[in-house]
């Protein structure tokens, strides 16, 4: 069966737009009108065509307003100067600006108390959280001084109305599948070494580096419970003194601003397998060896699939993302996940982690055909993060559903020419269960394991350091592709 990979952007489809025209100057001071899914969308689609984003906080009041209600009247806004992103300590400018913010939208919402407005109130991001019922707010708080963004972070409905059953399911697999035997190697104890390790040396780059001491971290759909390789197990073989942890920071979907979560535990299959890639055990069980195999792994299911595409989830990322920053063990975080557009209070959470001397290593996207025009997705279009596509095995022909642009830092080769079913082989969902899983998913988790290689070998680097010494090892340095950027990375140049 074809997997669907991360980011299957076929469920886009622009047919959950009309040709009707939205008036951009609409007078908003009139009603709270507010503009159908489909008018929204229209938007949507323009953005990104146009500029390859969406400007929420500059759309017309009535979209933006539209688009909050439509995600059950949240909002989520960024206060204080332009790169004022985060504070782990408020300046009274800070607490101004968010004050001015809150008495703004009381007034308008004609509400006295303000905990029946304020959702959220973030301790360390520069953001809170406004549950709202007015469009004379929207255009207020448009209006107002040091305002950095306004998102709707509870509208998800970008997809046909007839396939939103799907998006739920995006990139979730938790079947099992047989593995070709081209596609594996043998290795001691008795581990099954996938066939692309060998064109990017990291077999043998296993003779100077292991991934022993470092730690890193996964923000992804959890691991699954049914996995013992990545619980009780994942000292196995010629894995051992090292660790594994779990938590959870998707929000409880049956609550929009509730602090429960749904637990650690990966209830799609994506997070499992991005988890193998990385550190699965150099085990004795004729089971998937991950890349960086004797690292440690701290893994948070921040969404339900692979689209952060509602508040849940993207409340849960950006949780996430502040917890490893926090952590001083994690070098490295891995995020084989994303969406179409810039979510502010999760791009305010990447610039936090990245503050705190964290790589983030982001997939560069994963789509049909269909949707191949679509260049590469947030948060790997983000500066602070190390953008990964896939290949295929006969030169630099992107992976059939992967994204390629000028944002790419790296790739990796993860299918066969010959057969796309065949991408790299992973622990499944189950015990004793092995998949293929392909995409830039895969793509991105491999960097982020040679990454951990890297820093193993050298546990004094910087950043900065481990950086450049994965575009040194890279096939197109000094130079750069205008599509696929240093290209494919050799492990053992970056331990030699």
């Amino acid at each position: 069966m074809k997997k669907l990979s991360f980011l299957v952007l076929s469920i886009f489809i622009f047919t959950a737009c009309n040709n009707e025209e939205v008036d951009s100057h609409a007078n908003t001071s009139v009603n709270n009108k507010t503009l159908t899914v489909q008018e929204v969308n229209q938007y949507i689609s323009d953005q990104l065509s146009q500029t390859g984003d969406v400007d929420w906080t500059h759309a017309p009041a009535n979209i933006l307003y539209s688009a909050i209600m439509h995600g059950d009247g949240i909002l989520s806004l960024g206060y204080g100067q332009p790169g004022e992103h985060f504070a782990q300590v408020k300046t009274p400018d800070l607490i101004a600006a968010k004050q001015n913010a809150i008495s703004i939208a009381t007034s308008t919402e004609g509400i006295n108390k303000t905990e029946d407005l304020l959702i959220a109130d973030d301790e360390t991001l520069n953001s809170i959280e406004l549950k709202i019922n007015n469009l004379e707010t929207v255009v207020a708080l448009q209006a107002a001084n040091q305002v950095r963004y306004i998102d709707p972070i509870g509208y998800g409905l970008y997809v046909d109305p007839n396939t939103i059953a799907l998006k739920s399911s995006s990139g979730c697999d938790q079947g099992g599948q047989d593995i070709n035997s081209n596609d594996y190697t043998v290795v001691t104890p008795n581990a099954w070494k996938p066939w692309n390790y060998d064109l990017h040396n990291i077999d043998d780059a296993w003779n100077y580096s292991t991934g022993a001491g470092v730690t890193v971290g996964l923000i992804d759909t959890g691991i699954s419970a049914n996995q013992n390789l990545l619980g009780s197990d994942f000292n196995d073989g010629d894995s051992s003194g090292r660790s594994i942890e779990k938590f959870g920071t998707f929000v409880d979907s049956n609550w929009w601003w509730s602090d429960n979560t749904d637990g650690p535990n990966d209830l799609c299959g994506h997070g499992t397998t991005m988890a193998s890639t990385i550190a699965s055990p150099r085990n004795n069980d004729a089971m998937p060896v991950g890349v960086a195999y004797n690292s440690n792994m701290v893994a948070y299911r921040g969404t339900e699939d692979v689209l952060i595409n509602d508040y849940h989830e993207r409340k849960g990322v950006s949780n996430a993302l502040k917890a490893l920053g926090d952590r001083s063990d994690v070098k490295i975080i891995s995020m084989s996940i994303g969406y179409l557009w810039t979510v502010g209070n999760i791009e305010d959470a990447v610039k936090y982690a990245y503050s705190r001397n964290k790589m983030i290593v982001a997939a560069g996207g994963t789509s049909t055909s269909f949707t191949s025009w679509y260049g590469v997705i947030f948060p790997a279009s983000m500066s602070e993060t190390v953008a990964v596509t896939g290949l295929k095995d006969n030169g630099y022909n992107r992976c059939n559903i992967c994204h390629e642009g000028d944002q790419i830092d790296f790739t990796i080769i993860m299918q066969r020419a010959s057969d796309e079913s065949r991408t790299v082989p992973t622990l499944g969902f189950n015990n004793g269960t092995r998949k293929y899983v392909g995409g830039s998913s895969v793509a991105t988790a491999t960097t982020a394991g040679i990454a951990a290689l890297i820093w193993s070998k050298n546990p004094s680097w910087s950043r900065e350091q481990v950086l450049n010494k994965m575009k040194q090892s890279s096939e197109f340095y000094p130079n750069r592709n205008s599509k696929f950027g240093y290209g494919n990375i050799d492990a053992l140049k970056t331990v030699e």
